[in-house]
């Protein structure tokens, strides 16, 4: 079609114009999406916005403006509106920690997650050096037995005598890491499958008990009282929920021993990494609280399990891990979640739902029972229902307490700030008027392809520059 012609008045033009819509229609949708998307006035300015979100797998797109302005002039500082944005929007992450939701997202998420930890452990983003003196543990909580499940390696041993439904006592196989059967019960009809419900339903109430009996263990081994410790010491610590494969919840802890302000503050003498082992084990292992009351389970009450691990961090001494590898090891397992556990990443609607699920038996099995006892008047608070796909647990990933080290907000906000370079310079008092909504989210088939594409560049850029300072380092080393 001659530039300049016009469709409606000439008829070559409009025959012209007729004839490319009929060869769009005939091309698959994501080819006309990728046409639709080559020929926006705009797209560079897109590209940038799906650059600065990482490759997002589903971006928010807002529109609105904000404007920054001297507190005291009332000059106007900065100004920014998505007028003349693409389409008039502005891309954002998802801030998804879901790898199986958004890789780009739950990948900046793990490192958050990285720094945060590694903070607590060795100092930095605004916590003292000083707390590598403290005393400071890595420990693993898990759940008590619901029945005997397939395990990786040499399975239980083989025996004659089976239980009263027929099925054997023990497997006799050997299992790699790989094999599906590892976590299922080797008899569905002897598992407590209301009981593990209820007990991971309870797990944060089981970690606060265990935290507070904490404090009186650790008053009962230095010969203080209890209304005493919590003057003279401080337990700083973090957390991260891991789903076995069995569908249990089990934790990984960071503990520190501060003295009474915190991290700033050195514990007492009689705070010592022995002290805190041995009261880690006898305060987990005094956690019992009543299962809750229903006329359809009574199990008594819950606890962890006898398989608790504590390594003391010893600030590179000897120890048998080191501070980085203990956060990324924290890290890593904030990126997965109930699918780990061959479970799904979103809300049960129905029993009809649950029926449709491709998931294994006893996955099946505990979201069926979930989703029953959520129907129980006595059960309500649980929320069962609204959790049964997350498999009974309500708790957030990662928990820290207050004074354990930075905040996920602070890291993002100075993240944004060593970004884009805000008043570099500027030390005055600012004030910001904004006014911003929801108009989207999401990508359309080409617009997915293109950030998927993106975030893998910008990975590989990253493994790259990770490579190329391992080999300064080796370098130096040798020099």
């Amino acid at each position: 079609m001659t530039t300049g012609t016009n469709p409606y008045t000439d008829p070559t033009a409009r025959r012209a114009l007729l004839d490319r819509e009929a060869r769009l229609r005939q091309l698959p949708s994501i080819e006309r999406d990728l046409v639709r998307l080559g020929e926006m006035p705009d797209l560079n300015r897109w590209l940038d916005q799906i650059r600065a979100t990482g490759g997002c797998a589903e971006p928010i797109y807002l529109t609105g403006h904000t404007t920054t302005l001297d507190a005291d002039t009332g000059e106007v500082l900065r100004h920014y509106s998505t007028a003349t944005e693409p389409g008039g929007r502005l891309a954002v992450r998802c801030r998804n920690r879901r790898a199986t939701r958004c890789a780009p997202c739950s990948r900046e998420h793990s490192g958050d997650t990285f720094h945060l930890v590694r903070s607590g452990l060795i100092g930095g983003k605004g916590v003292p050096e000083t707390v590598r003196t403290h005393p400071r543990l890595f420990v693993t909580l898990t759940a008590p037995s619901f029945g005997r499940v397939h395990r990786a390696g040499e399975c239980h041993q083989a025996r004659r005598r089976r239980c009263d439904h027929g099925g054997r006592h023990g497997c006799g196989r050997t299992h790699p890491d790989t094999d599906p059967l590892i976590g299922q019960p080797l008899c569905a009809d002897c598992y407590d499958y209301p009981g593990h419900i209820l007990w991971n339903a309870m797990a944060p109430a089981l970690w606060k008990a265990f935290r507070d009996n904490l404090y009186h263990h650790v008053a009962s081994g230095a010969g203080v009282s209890r209304s005493q410790v919590r003057t003279l010491v401080r337990v700083s610590a973090t957390k991260v929920a891991e789903y076995q494969k069995r569908g249990a919840v089990h934790f990984h802890a960071v503990i520190r021993l501060d003295g009474p302000d915190g991290p700033t503050s050195p514990p007492p003498l009689w705070a010592t990494p022995t002290l805190l082992l041995e009261t880690v084990h006898s305060a987990a292992a005094a956690v019992a609280l009543p299962c809750p009351d229903s006329a359809a389970y009574s199990g008594g009450r819950l606890s962890f399990g006898t398989q608790l691990d504590a390594h003391p961090l010893t600030n590179g001494t000897g120890g048998r891990i080191t501070d980085d590898a203990v956060a990324a090891y924290v890290a890593k397992y904030t990126s997965k979640s109930v699918e780990a556990a061959g479970a799904v990443d979103r809300r049960i609607e129905s029993l009809a739902e649950i029926r449709a699920l491709r998931v294994s038996p006893h996955v099946r099995a505990l979201i069926a029972t979930a989703w029953r006892l959520g129907g129980l008047p006595e059960l309500q608070p649980l929320r069962l229902r609204a959790w049964a796909h997350m498999l009974g647990y309500r708790g957030h990933c990662l928990t820290k307490t207050h004074a354990y080290s930075t905040t996920y907000g602070q890291l993002r906000s100075a993240r944004a700030e060593h970004a884009h370079g805000l008043y570099a310079g500027w030390d005055g008092e600012t004030v910001a008027e904004a006014a911003w909504r929801f108009v989207g989210t999401g990508h359309t088939t080409a617009e997915a392809l293109i950030a998927a594409g993106i975030a893998e560049d910008l990975a590989t850029n990253r493994e790259i520059a990770r490579e190329e300072v391992d080999v300064a380092d080796r370098a130096r080393g040798r020099g």
